[in-house]
């Protein structure tokens, strides 16, 4: 969801603004003179690390030997089927 204040109306609620931020997940712009000039938007949703991610990868599903190999042929099959776009300009 997204909220549209002035900067005014932004610096008069700002606690109000931020609750909303977190606690909503919702994305406010803010107006200057009637026009867009910022945007607070909720940081969670960037703010996976690669070591966090590496952390829960062991957590995750994995395939069997059997079903990779599927997917695999799956996969080859698929592509072969497409048709193979040509550089006009090559």
């Amino acid at each position: 969801m997204s909220n549209t204040l002035t900067v005014t109306e932004a610096a008069r609620n700002f606690s109000d603004v931020i609750s909303r931020t977190f606690y909503r997940h919702e994305t406010t712009v803010l107006l200057k003179g009637g026009k867009p000039v910022a945007r607070i938007v909720p940081a969670a949703s960037a703010s996976v690390t690669g070591r966090e991610l590496a952390a829960g990868w062991a957590d995750l599903p994995h395939l069997d030997v059997g079903d990779a190999e599927s997917l695999g042929r799956d996969i080859d099959a698929a592509s072969k089927s497409l048709s193979v776009l040509r550089d006009p300009w090559a």
